[in-house]
Parts: C-alpha cells; sequence; structure tokens
C-alpha cells in the first residue's frame, strides 16, 4: 500500500511537470534601449570603429541585439567591446561561452582566473582570460548579466535563467566581453581593461532590463 501511495505520488509530480513544460513559455523581454544608441564617446574613450557580423555569424551567435566596437584611449591603447543581448524568446539562441569559442578559432588558453571589479553600478564578478594565437596575445574580461546580478561562470548563468524562467516567465540575459591585446606588460593591460569596465558599466546597464 505504501509502495502504490509512493508511485501515485511520483506519477503525479511527474504529470505536473509535464504539463507545466507543455504550457509554459519563456516572454520575450526587450532591451531599455537599443545598442544602435550607444554612445561613441564615454569619458575618455573615442569608438573608433564598429564591427557588423555576417549573416552565417549571426544564424550561430542568435543575439536579439549586440555590438561589436573598438574604443581607444587617450594614450592610443585600444580596447574591444561585445555586446550580445538575448531576450529569451524563441528566436533567441543561448550564450556561446568563450572557452568553447576561442579554441575553436585558434587561439589557446594560457590562463583564467575568476576575480571581481568594483564599479560605480556596484561590483562585477568577471573571467580575466589570456589567451594566444601565433605571437599574438589578448586579454579577455567577461561575464554574463541577468538582471541585476553578473556572473562569471556558466552553470550559475543556466541556474539564473532556470530560476528566472520558473519565477518571472524570461530567461533574458547579456554577454559581456572586453578584449584588450597586449605584448608583455599584462597588469597594464589589466589596468586598462578595469578601468574601460568602470566607465562603461554604468552605461551598459541603462541598456538593460533588470
Amino acid at each position: 500500500m505504501i509502495k502504490t501511495s509512493r508511485f501515485i505520488v511520483v506519477y503525479a509530480l511527474l504529470g505536473i511537470t509535464a504539463l507545466y513544460l507543455f504550457t509554459h513559455s519563456d516572454l520575450a523581454v526587450p532591451m531599455n534601449k537599443p545598442f544602435s544608441e550607444f554612445p561613441v564617446q564615454v569619458a575618455d574613450w573615442r569608438m573608433i570603429s564598429q564591427q557588423e557580423f555576417s549573416d552565417n555569424v549571426l544564424k550561430v551567435l542568435k543575439p536579439t541585439d549586440y555590438l561589436s566596437r573598438q574604443y581607444v584611449a587617450p594614450d592610443g591603447r585600444l580596447v574591444n567591446l561585445y555586446l550580445g543581448y538575448h531576450s529569451g524568446d524563441k528566436d533567441s539562441g543561448g550564450i556561446h561561452s568563450p572557452k568553447h569559442c576561442l579554441p575553436g578559432s585558434g587561439w589557446y588558453e594560457v590562463s583564467t582566473v575568476k576575480t571581481v571589479v568594483e564599479t560605480g553600478k556596484g561590483p562585477v564578478n568577471m573571467v580575466r582570460a589570456i589567451y594566444q594565437k601565433g605571437e599574438s596575445q589578448e586579454m579577455f574580461l567577461y561575464w554574463f548579466q541577468v538582471r541585476d546580478k553578473s556572473l562569471n561562470d556558466e552553470y550559475r548563468l543556466k541556474l539564473a535563467e532556470i530560476m528566472n524562467s520558473v519565477t518571472s516567465r524570461r530567461r533574458d540575459s547579456t554577454f559581456v566581453r572586453i578584449t584588450v591585446p597586449f605584448e608583455d606588460d599584462q597588469k597594464k593591460a589589466e589596468a586598462l581593461g578595469q578601468k574601460f569596465i568602470k566607465d562603461f558599466q554604468p552605461i551598459i546597464r541603462e541598456f538593460l532590463p533588470t
């Protein structure tokens, strides 16, 4: 009798779960503003180029909106910014982690560390990764923005998306990546990237839903 009751409870739970999955759908969450309105001048940084992705690349990334720009500091040093917003609707793909994309493009990982940067919009939990291709080295500072949270782990990203889907019917998320080319001085490159984040994070947050 006890075993029968347990089976009934299990089947009932499975039925409720199946019904939820069948009837549940996430909402497409719009941005506060499109990235086309992102400023070309932020503090002392000035945009010098903007990249438009091909249709083939967009079919793989499937962002709802994206921004890929290069900014220059007053001393001439360059920083690349990529923002990929995914609204969570059926046409929006998931975020592609650099851990998988960069090795496929010929880059190999030199080091990866999780760290935190304090900004005017609170702390940013991010990944600091160095990759190399041939003689070129680049520092990647990136994180996943989910509402008001910055995440530096793919598993936490998935968990946050699932929890938001269950509680709020939304799976929107943003991938933020800052790229700093450098030769020998890693500390100087990191300081430049952190300054960029502190200057840009308040602006980035203005565009994203909370």
